[in-house]
């Protein structure tokens, strides 16, 4: 199906529009020209955003949904754009039962696409940003996954073991869960709809942030640990060899999400987006590198990450056939977070 058509008007709705990876999205729309209708929980949310984008004047536009739970939180949202980005996804950080995890996360996305399907007449087009937890599991061998794999691993904990599941269990089971009924929804319903959907798979994301972050313990799960492990060294020496994942930076992971929009090819597509493996020394050894910081940086063990055996890495060939991205390196993304956080004092 043909991808979003640009035109003068083009209007895309960005959901979680105030979070880190939907701020960064909504800025590379407003770069292009493209106008932006942000969601928020309330006017407060996006005061930051009004201010940031205010040179944007008209084409940014904010729309409050409170509650993405409450059946119809989207209909009006979805009346006059052309294409949708759901990046919002409540995370109840103290859940012990797995319904409290899994219900949100199913819930907001698929009442998002409900919207769209009664009311978003000129949408030609829903990315949805799901997560590479719904891909991998944790593997006892060295393995390359795709996106023919899904985290059942995560689920079946959940299964068998319900409120006593661990809350990594918890959390990758409702992102496995809610991008599967998202998939179910489109493939049961695309026969008469008029739009197709896109789900982005990002592993750890790391990078600058433009969304309002007041103290380093107001940043994201995965910045925080970047900050925790790079800057303030609360790792130690052997897990910084041993431990890691993939990353991607938010910027590079914006740009994937608008070429989901407009590339007629990632239709009905699900696309990994990661720039590679790690574990925390390569990181440590890149920003010590730089040699542009006034405080000391932790060091760990110098060069011990080289020749590390990474666990998992991902099969980026339909991202790199589909989209083509050209990835920051660990040193653009490390000089640009370091500049940040001594900007804040941090």
């Amino acid at each position: 199906m043909p991808a979003v058509q640009q035109h003068p008007d083009t209007k895309i709705l960005v959901t979680g529009v105030n979070g880190y990876i939907g701020s960064w999205i909504a800025r590379s729309l407003l770069e292009r020209g493209i106008a932006v209708l942000g969601a928020v929980r309330s006017e407060n949310k996006g005061r930051h955003l009004r201010e940031l984008f205010a040179s944007y004047e008209e084409r940014f536009q904010l729309v409050q949904v409170p509650d993405i739970m409450v059946d119809g939180a989207f209909d009006e949202a979805v009346l006059d754009v052309d294409g949708v980005i759901h990046t919002a996804s409540p995370v109840v950080l103290t859940a012990v039962d797995p319904g409290e995890v899994i219900g949100p996360a199913m819930k907001g996305t698929l009442g998002l696409l409900t919207s769209v399907a009664k009311f978003g007449t000129n949408v030609q087009r829903v990315v949805v940003t799901s997560s590479c937890t719904a891909v991998f599991h944790f593997p006892s061998e060295p393995t390359v996954f795709s996106e023919t794999d899904w985290n059942e691993q995560a689920v079946k904990e959940v299964e068998e073991k319900g409120s006593n599941a661990s809350f990594a269990a918890k959390y990758c089971a409702s992102k496995t869960l809610a991008e599967k009924a998202a998939w179910d929804f489109f493939n049961e319903s695309k026969g008469t709809l008029p739009w197709d959907l896109t789900v982005i798979n990002p592993p750890n994301v790391h990078g600058p942030f433009i969304n309002e972050v007041p103290n380093p313990q107001s940043l994201g799960y995965a910045t925080n640990e970047w900050y925790n492990i790079v800057v303030r060294g609360d790792m130690s020496a052997e897990d910084m060899t041993s431990k890691g994942h993939c990353w991607v930076d938010v910027r590079d992971l914006a740009e994937a999400h608008i070429r989901a929009l407009f590339v007629d090819a990632a239709g009905g597509e699900r696309i990994i987006v990661s720039a590679g493996p790690y574990v925390w020394q390569d990181w440590l050894d890149v920003a010590n590198s730089l040699a542009m910081q006034s405080r000391r940086l932790p060091v760990g063990v110098p060069g011990a990450g080289a020749g590390a055996q990474y666990l998992m890495s991902y099969d980026t060939g339909k991202q790199e056939r589909i989209f083509g991205l050209g990835f920051r390196t660990k040193a653009d993304t490390a000089r640009d977070v370091l500049n940040q956080f001594a900007h804040l004092g941090w």
